[in-house]
């Protein structure tokens, strides 16, 4: 059986590859939270949810994922690159878009609950409401 940071690992995995099985890593009635889709339960709240943001990128992939474990509550720091539907790139760490933190709670080896902390707006298409515009030395 894989320990509860590997499972978190291969959700990463098979969002990037596309794969189908996806779900097979989460408890039927698991709990979700994503920013501006808000907390609902259940598998079906989740193919929401990705039907409402993979419509509107090309392409997604995580990178840098530090985990850490503390048994059955597992949080996975990262950044993602890609491109929204329009075309427009982002690289987390090089753009305001990309960087996230993940807290997954674990039972019986599956996902009980996947809080997603980020700021959807992965090409910064929102800069009229960024309040911080000149900053002297600050990076992304």
């Amino acid at each position: 059986m894989a320990s509860n940071a590997e499972t978190a690992l291969e959700y990463y995995k098979r969002v990037d590859a596309g794969q189908d099985d996806l779900l097979d890593l989460f408890d039927e009635n698991f709990e979700l939270f994503f920013p501006k889709f808000g907390i609902a339960r259940g598998k079906a709240a989740f193919g929401s949810l990705a039907t409402g943001l993979f419509g509107s990128l090309n392409s997604i992939a995580h990178d840098q994922l530090r985990v850490i474990d503390a048994g059955d509550t597992v949080v996975i720091e990262g950044t993602t690159h890609g491109a929204t539907i329009d075309g427009t790139e982002w690289k987390g760490g090089e753009t305001p878009g990309g960087r996230f933190c993940s807290v997954f709670e674990f039972g019986g080896g599956l996902i009980t609950r996947m809080f997603i902390y980020l700021d959807p707006d992965y090409g910064s298409h929102d800069k009229d409401r960024f309040l911080w515009n000149d900053v002297p030395g600050r990076t992304w």
